[in-house]
């Protein structure tokens, strides 16, 4: 006799969730960090705080970034340096970041 509501078998819910856990990139790594650093192509790190040189996704975090750590210095959009503007996409390389399978 089993055990009450313990499941004898792996339900496939759990096992869809470790194949999408195993096989879904989720930005970390190697090629985490050169999406979140924005080196290669900007990746997920668009614009850079001319101040402390941390990087943001949009204008929005980096205004949030902004007020908690510069808050005696007033936001400037027009100073925050665009890395998608300088950095040239390259399309033979895989986007770290976005969801999808490493199984062909």
């Amino acid at each position: 006799m089993t055990g009450k509501a313990k499941p004898k078998k792996h339900t496939a819910k759990e096992i869809a969730a470790k194949v999408d856990a195993a096989t879904t990139n989720r930005g970390g790594g190697k090629a985490g960090r050169a999406d979140r650093s924005g080196i290669e192509k900007g990746g997920h790190a668009k614009y850079e705080c001319p101040l402390c040189k941390i990087t943001a996704p949009d204008i929005k975090s980096m205004q949030i970034h902004h007020d908690a750590r510069h808050p005696k210095i007033p936001f400037d959009e027009s100073k925050l340096n665009n890395l998608h503007a300088t950095c040239a996409a390259e399309s033979s390389k895989p986007r770290p970041g976005i969801r999808g399978s490493l199984k062909k």
